[in-house]
């Protein structure tokens, strides 16, 4: 399914856009090796626009392993001329290789450039290029080994390349069998295309069909015999994720090394919601637009309220890669109607809902939540296996895994804080959990709710007030009690509670504001009035549910009773 899926994009972009065909591509080539049209070196060319250089259509390179493969009428200056700034020891072979490849494919078609180019080839072409006036920028080419074109001057081609277009096709052999893909009788391709582009993975590429091992072949096939896919579909699918995968694509977004997830659709609309083009800001906002996330979802809250996707007939595809040695992992595949995605993360976001503080944005992109839960808060500190689950529930709409509240609980009593990241967590972990198994009393606010009499929610809140009223008798202290007895306080209430309401006494004498004191007072009497004693030891779900009432009672301490109404009957207009 993956694979068609993925023909299926590339066969759409041939129609709408100047895409590669079968055994070609578009490659940065950093340097052109300009020759007269006798065959002598004339000029290099630097193609380099800043860090990057110009893409040119060149024939598909080949699969490197091992072995000596050249590729056609391009390569790196080892291969193409023979440069050996390396000192390898089959430096002849492989320059031989390049010419070798030229003469047997290519000159049956009788072409004038390439007859040049063999000819310069066959005229020692590095002392050619040694004894002219590029020696400075040659010597800066023995340094990067770069991959180079060739084109003759006076010629109406950007490389020679373009001259066989249409006139060679890539070499196809053996035994015709049912390709997987089209399902027509065509040769299999041995190696599938390298896919570049997955963080992680092989940085000369990867293959997604492959098998290396007896282990994994059956009735005697070898390599990618087992899954038999023609050279012509094997190319549509690679370039179609490669065209995905590109380092500049709007289809493309990372969570660390441990997942790139790669989305499309099967085609849009102007009076749709363009819910392909905001779904990378859903997980990650652009590093030069940091507020692109916010207006993803605004634009996604209207585009639910309005219905405009109600109607839309488009189909979605969402894939997520992982690197595995010189293979990519599929962490997950999910495709359907753009509408069934489009709710589901309009759901997640609905849940996340919480107060914060005015500085905080108003919607958090999943890279925020999944740092927050990591060391350093850096993305690459998550366990591998919770962004692909993550994006699993949220796609489809299910409960978020258990692994995400474990990571979220640990991170809040290794800093002993609850932050706005991890309170949106918590509250959407419990509230879909509850609707799933209905085992809690009643769903998490966005704000505080003096209604919520669960004892782990109300020790959440009184710790929060125990802490205040420390800091209301010891104003600027460094260290308060959360800093101590957070961790032992969410675990044993039992064995820490009656210390610390002997501390807060002491406090409270301090304080010398006596309205502030009377009013403490009185919260501390009204939350201790919930409670019917103190549990020895609160489990992984109370654990949430005592961070939240402390975050809840912490931001109801420092929010206007009039803003906190009105951010609350916003949340239920737009509800």
């Amino acid at each position: 399914m993956i694979l068609h899926a993925l023909y299926d994009y590339y066969q759409r972009k041939a129609t709408a856009s100047p895409v590669p065909v079968y055994g070609w591509e578009w490659k940065e080539i950093p340097y052109l090796i300009v020759l007269t049209t006798q065959g002598t070196f004339a000029a290099i060319e630097d193609t380099r626009e800043g860090k990057r250089a110009r893409k040119f259509l060149v024939p598909q390179s080949v699969r490197r392993t091992v072995g000596i493969e050249a590729n056609l009428l391009w390569d790196n200056i080892e291969y193409a001329l023979g440069a050996n700034p390396r000192k390898r020891k089959d430096i002849h072979q492989r320059h031989a290789a390049f010419r070798s490849r030229i003469e047997h494919e290519l000159s049956p078609l009788q072409i004038e450039s390439i007859n040049i180019l063999l000819h310069f080839l066959d005229s020692q072409p590095l002392q050619q290029i040694e004894n002219s006036s590029y020696t400075d920028l040659w010597q800066q080419m023995l340094e990067e080994n770069p991959f180079v074109a060739f084109r003759i001057q006076g010629h109406n081609h950007k490389t020679i390349c373009e001259d066989i277009v249409g006139r060679w096709r890539p070499r196809e052999e053996g035994d015709e069998s049912i390709c997987l893909i089209t399902g027509r009788r065509a040769v299999p391709a041995r190696l599938h295309p390298a896919i570049k582009g997955v963080r992680g993975a092989n940085a000369n590429g990867a293959s997604l069909v492959s098998f290396n091992d007896p282990a994994f072949c059956s009735y005697g096939k070898e390599q990618s015999y087992n899954s038999p896919v023609s050279g012509e579909a094997a190319f549509a699918y690679t370039t179609a994720l490669n065209i995905l995968l590109e380092r500049d694509s709007r289809n493309k977004v990372t969570l660390g090394e441990a997942v790139t997830i790669v989305y499309w659709s099967d085609g849009s609309s102007a009076e749709e919601y363009d819910f392909e083009g905001f779904f990378g800001a859903y997980i990650d906002a652009p590093r030069d637009n940091p507020d692109q996330g916010v207006e993803a979802v605004k634009a996604l809250y209207d585009a639910m309220h309005t219905g405009k996707l109600t109607s839309s007939t488009q189909h979605f595809y969402v894939l997520g890669l992982a690197p595995n040695a010189g293979r990519i992992a599929v962490r997950f595949f999910r495709h359907g109607p753009t509408y069934f995605f489009a709710r589901n993360i309009y759901q997640h976001f609905e849940d996340l809902q919480i107060v914060h503080g005015p500085n905080e944005p108003e919607h958090l992109p999943l890279y925020r939540l999944l740092a927050s839960t990591a060391v350093e808060h850096k993305i690459d500190n998550v366990p591998p296996n919770l962004p692909s689950a993550v994006i699993e529930s949220i796609l489809d709409g299910t409960p978020y895994p258990l692994s995400l509240l474990q990571a979220c609980i640990r991170r809040v009593r290794a800093e002993r804080v609850v932050r706005y990241e991890h309170a949106a967590i918590l509250k959407a972990w419990l509230n879909r959990y509850h609707r799933l198994y209905h085992n809690l009393s009643k769903e998490i606010t966005m704000t505080l709710d003096t209604t919520n009499t669960a004892p782990a929610y109300v020790l959440g809140r009184l710790f929060a007030v125990l802490e205040r009223i420390q800091e209301s008798a010891q104003p600027g202290i460094n260290a308060t009690i959360r800093e101590r007895f957070y961790g032992a306080a969410s675990a044993s209430p039992a064995a820490t509670f009656p210390r610390l309401l002997k501390l807060a006494n002491h406090h409270l004498a301090k304080i010398e504001n006596t309205g502030l004191q009377v009013s403490l007072d009185k919260q501390l009497g009204e939350v201790m009035s919930l409670l019917d004693g103190f549990p020895l030891t609160l489990p992984l779900h109370d654990q949430a549910l005592f961070a939240l009432g402390y975050y809840h009672q912490r931001q109801a301490f420092f929010t206007p009773k009039q803003s906190s109404t009105v951010q609350t009957q916003q949340h239920d207009s737009q509800s």
